[in-house]
């Protein structure tokens, strides 16, 4: 393993979030303040307690979800896509440095950026709501699989992308659509039972289900189901990655 390899497409990728810390983190946290002051005291207010929870702590966990996967499919999509677009792509396909340990270099750069904003939210969100882990290990051990997953899947998107519309369809318009519609406001046993059972085909249902369960032990799914669900999409991802690279689809025409 070229761990010097890493080390650099790794410190490279998080230099660029340090070059754009208002667009990578300042603005998420402001966005989730919004969404704090509207739906955590505006519309919380004229709703009563969820399971013992008061509104605004019960959707903390949906949104840190919600910045987590977006932040972390975009950061993974860019990542790979830019050196496609100017051409650096091949200085790096050309150096001695295996798929693997490109792809441990972007993803884990993409990863981090995402886990160190999801953990500013959570700060953030402290300020405006009372929170509650209580289970510190099993909400680190999602964020931390959430993180890789879809920053996998967003390396997936760059890999796929022809250009900036496709790279940017699926964190804009699939991603947040899916949070929103996953329970992140709610609890899908407030649905009536035909749209709790098509609740349950949207997958970040399984990803914000089991991290509020990790918070206040409330879950629309069983947990177990919801670490099983994570362990699928992560295991299809890296099927598909290998693929990508076994035929260096779109990476080498």
């Amino acid at each position: 393993m070229n761990f010097e390899a890493i080390k650099s497409i790794y410190g490279f990728e998080m230099a660029r979030m340090r070059r754009t810390l208002m667009q990578s983190v300042i603005s998420p946290v402001i966005t989730t303040s919004l969404y704090f002051i509207v739906f955590g005291t505006a519309i919380g207010s004229r709703i009563q307690t969820i399971e013992g929870v008061s509104y605004g702590s019960f959707i903390t966990p949906g949104l840190i979800m919600l910045t987590l996967l977006t932040q972390c499919v975009s950061n993974g999509s860019i990542g790979i896509y830019f050196p496609k677009f100017t051409g650096t792509i091949y200085e790096i396909l050309s150096a001695p440095v295996a798929m693997t340990e490109i792809l441990v270099g972007y993803v884990g750069a993409a990863a981090t950026k995402g886990l160190l904003i999801g953990l500013i939210i959570l700060a953030t969100a402290s300020f405006f709501v009372d929170i509650r882990i209580a289970h510190p290990f099993m909400m680190v051990l999602f964020l931390v699989l959430t993180a890789i997953t879809f920053s996998l899947f967003g390396f997936i998107i760059g890999i796929w992308a022809k250009n900036f519309e496709q790279l940017n369809i699926v964190p804009m318009l699939v991603v947040p659509p899916l949070t929103f519609l996953g329970g992140s406001f709610y609890s899908i046993d407030m649905l009536p039972p035909f749209w709790q059972a098509v609740s349950h085909l949207n997958p970040v249902l399984y990803l914000v289900s089991g991290f509020r369960w990790s918070f206040y032990e409330i879950a629309d799914v069983n947990p177990v189901i919801s670490l099983v669900m994570i362990g699928v999409f992560l295991a299809i991802c890296l099927s598909v990655l290998g693929w990508m690279f076994k035929t260096g689809y779109r990476l080498r025409s």
